[in-house]
C-alpha cells in the first residue's frame, strides 16, 4: 500500500473511532476526487454538492467497515460516492415515471400509486448502471443520441441499442408485476 493510501486507511481507522478531526483531514484530502465521480455522475453542481455529503455521511458512519485488505481507501470511499450518486439518478428516474402515471379518471388513488411507484422502482433497480445512467440523461435530462454517444464514448446506434434493451426490460419488468 503506498503511503497516501497508509495515510488514508489510518485516518479512516481513526474516523472510525470518531475522530472529528481526522474526518475533516479526510475530506480535506478527498473531497475534490469524490466530488469529480459524483459530478460526473449527477451532472449538476448542486446535486453533486448534495451527493458528496451525503457520501462523507456515509464514510462516516461505516468507516469501521473499511478493510485494507480488500482495497484502497480512495477506492472504497469512491465506491460510496458512486453509489450514493447513482441512488440520486434512480430516484429522479423513478420520480419522473411516477409523475407520468396516468390513474384512471384522474382520480389519485394513493395505494395504487404506492403500488405502482414500488413496482417501477424495483424494475429501475434491475437496470445496470450504465443502462440506468443513459435512461436518465435521456428522458430525464433531454440528452440527445449524439450527446449521450459523446458522454458513453459509443457509437449512435450502440446507444439506440441501450436505450431500446433498457426500456425492454423495464416494460417487461413492469408487465410481470
Amino acid at each position: 500500500m503506498s503511503t497516501a493510501a497508509s495515510d488514508l486507511a489510518e485516518l479512516l481507522a481513526r474516523v472510525s473511532a470518531g475522530d472529528h478531526a481526522a474526518f475533516q483531514d479526510l475530506y480535506a484530502r478527498t473531497s475534490a476526487k469524490l466530488y469529480g465521480v459524483t459530478l460526473r455522475i449527477v451532472k449538476g453542481r448542486e446535486i453533486a454538492d448534495e451527493v458528496l455529503q451525503d457520501s462523507y455521511l456515509r464514510i462516516w458512519q461505516n468507516a469501521s467497515r473499511y478493510a485494507p485488505a480488500s482495497g484502497s481507501p480512495m477506492t472504497w470511499m469512491i465506491a460510496i460516492a458512486r453509489n450514493a450518486a447513482i441512488d440520486v439518478i434512480r430516484k429522479r428516474v423513478h420520480d419522473a415515471a411516477a409523475a407520468e402515471i396516468d390513474l384512471p379518471d384522474g382520480a389519485a388513488d394513493p395505494e395504487r400509486q404506492v403500488i405502482v411507484q414500488d413496482q417501477l422502482g424495483r424494475c429501475l433497480g434491475r437496470l445496470a448502471a450504465p443502462q440506468l445512467e443513459c435512461v436518465v440523461l435521456a428522458y430525464c435530462n433531454g440528452y440527445s443520441r449524439d450527446e449521450l454517444a459523446r458522454h458513453f464514448s459509443a457509437q449512435v446506434p450502440t446507444i439506440k441499442t441501450w436505450l431500446h434493451r433498457a426500456l425492454n426490460a423495464l416494460r417487461t419488468c413492469l408487465e410481470a408485476a
